[in-house]
C-alpha cells in the first residue's frame, strides 16, 4: 500500500501546480491566445505545464520525505470522496466534451462554445472544479503526506483564482446572459451565492 500512496502523492504533486499554472495562463489572456488560433496556444502552454510537472517530480524526494503513513479512517473517507467525485464526473460527462475540458472554447476564435446552464450547472457554476476538488482531497487523504495536503491548499487557492478569471472571460464572451446566470446560480456551493 505504501507504493500506491507514494504514487498518488507524486501524481498530485506533479499535476496540481501544472494544472493551476496552465489555466492561470489561459483565462486572463484568452483574447491573446484566440488571435494565435486554436493549436498554437497548446504548442506554447503544454511544454510549460509539462515543465512544471517535471520540476515537481524531480523534487519529489524532498517534498515527500515526511510521511504520515497509512491511516485507515482517512483512507476510507478518501474513498467516499472519490466515489462522490466519480458520480459527479458521470453527471458532468453528459455536458462536457473533451474539447471543453481542454479549453478549446476559450482558445478558438471560430468556436466560442455555448453557455451551459442546465443540469448540474443550474445548481452551481463550477461543478467540474468542485468534482476535481473532491477527487483531489480523496486522493490526498489516501496518500496522507504533508506535502500533498499543502498541494491541496495550493489547489484551493489556485482554483478559486482560476474560477474568478474564468468568470471574467465568460462575461466577456457571453455578456448579459452570463451576468444573469451568475445572479441565479452560486459559484461552488448550492444555496451560498456571495463568495463561493
Amino acid at each position: 500500500m505504501d507504493i500506491v500512496r507514494y504514487a498518488i502523492a507524486v501524481m498530485l504533486l506533479a499535476a496540481i501546480p501544472a494544472a493551476i499554472l496552465f489555466w492561470l495562463l489561459i483565462h486572463p489572456f484568452a483574447r491573446f491566445w484566440r488571435r494565435l488560433g486554436t493549436g498554437r496556444p497548446y504548442v506554447i502552454l503544454c511544454p510549460i505545464a509539462f515543465g512544471a510537472m517535471a520540476g515537481m517530480v524531480m523534487m519529489r524526494g524532498r517534498l515527500l520525505a515526511a510521511d504520515f503513513g497509512l491511516n485507515i479512517p482517512l483512507a476510507l473517507a478518501g474513498l467516499v470522496l472519490l466515489v462522490a467525485a466519480g458520480i459527479m464526473l458521470l453527471t458532468l460527462r453528459k455536458r462536457l466534451t473533451v474539447r471543453v475540458l481542454v479549453g478549446v472554447p476559450e482558445l478558438s476564435p471560430e468556436q466560442p462554445g455555448s453557455l451551459i446552464t442546465d443540469g448540474i450547472y443550474a445548481r452551481i457554476r463550477h461543478p467540474r472544479y468542485v468534482q476535481m476538488t473532491l477527487a483531489i482531497l480523496g486522493y490526498a487523504l489516501i496518500a496522507n503526506y504533508p506535502a500533498v495536503y499543502a498541494a491541496f491548499i495550493v489547489w484551493l487557492a489556485g482554483i478559486y483564482a482560476v474560477a474568478l478569471l474564468e468568470e471574467r472571460e465568460l462575461l466577456d464572451r457571453f455578456g448579459d446572459e452570463y451576468r444573469a446566470y451568475c445572479r441565479r446560480v452560486p459559484r461552488f456551493i448550492p444555496g451560498i451565492r456571495r463568495w463561493v
